[in-house]
């Protein structure tokens, strides 16, 4: 493990570590429409790289033709169920009563034109449930990046999976929906950080070891001098296949993984978190 005094940057995720992951508003979904857990999110991840979500998320798609085709990915039971299967087999846990169909229209809201997600005779606002979810800070971490700033001896880096590449050009009224007034990526997230590496942007996503490396090089620092901070196992995996020093931040944990990150970097990051 590299010393604390040898690290030179840490790499913060946005999406589950900055703010509230996008996908705290799936899980309400399924609840709420009794969709089984986690599935949404299988069929998501197990679609892949050509995955219209992964598009999504390298530019490769702007935003009224990803609703189309997130919404065929997302109605495709025939893999779906697949997928969800082999996920509760490697879970160890009983698979439940799977949906036959799964109908998704991404223009049934006229005017906004938003994501929509049927399950029975259920509806709800999919994608602008998820990008209005994860608009919220964490204050642990805004704490620890302020303490990291004020001590000046780290570049702070963002790595993140993201779509501000698709946000010109939207009618107004899709962006208030998404909560995007100011853009995908606001101004004052930018500001937290001394390098923002964007997917959308860069044309490439984690886990893709292409878009670590580029983070890396745009920052003049070798992959083993950096901390990672993370929500999701295989983006860890990834970076610390190239070297990097890895933090898990799960749900609710972000106190927790401060506190690792300052034992790493010789830092006290932690206070109590502002009144919001």
């Amino acid at each position: 493990m590299v010393e604390a005094h040898e690290f030179k940057a840490v790499v913060f995720d946005i999406g589950g570590v900055v703010v509230r992951s996008p996908f705290l508003a799936i899980a309400r979904y399924e609840r709420e429409h009794r969709i089984p857990e986690n599935y949404l999110n299988c069929s998501i991840v197990a679609r892949g790289s050509e995955g219209a979500w992964q598009k999504f998320e390298r530019g490769e798609l702007e935003l009224f033709p990803f609703y189309k085709a997130f919404s065929q990915n997302l109605s495709d039971t025939v893999n779906g169920n697949i997928w969800y299967r082999d996920f509760c087999k490697r879970k160890g846990i009983q698979c439940p009563e799977l949906p036959d169909t799964l109908r998704v229209d991404g223009r049934e809201v006229s005017l906004l034109q938003s994501l929509l997600v049927r399950f029975n005779e259920g509806r709800m606002k999919l994608f602008g449930m998820m990008m209005r979810e994860s608009s919220q800070y964490d204050p642990h971490i805004l704490e620890a990046i302020r303490r990291i700033r004020a001590a000046d001896k780290h570049k702070i880096i963002a790595l993140t999976n993201n779509f501000s590449r698709n946000d010109t050009a939207i009618p107004s009224s899709e962006l208030d929906f998404l909560g995007w007034q100011d853009g995908a990526t606001p101004n004052k997230l930018k500001a937290l950080f001394d390098d923002f590496c964007d997917s959308s942007t860069l044309g490439t996503r984690k886990p893709e070891p292409r878009f670590y490396l580029l983070a890396c090089e745009r920052n003049g620092i070798k992959p083993s001098e950096a901390v990672f901070l993370d929500d999701i196992g295989l983006n860890l995996k990834a970076a610390r296949d190239l070297g990097m020093e890895t933090i898990h931040v799960p749900i609710g944990g972000t106190l927790t993984a401060v506190k690792v990150l300052g034992q790493k970097l010789g830092l006290d990051l932690t206070a109590e978190p502002p009144k919001l």
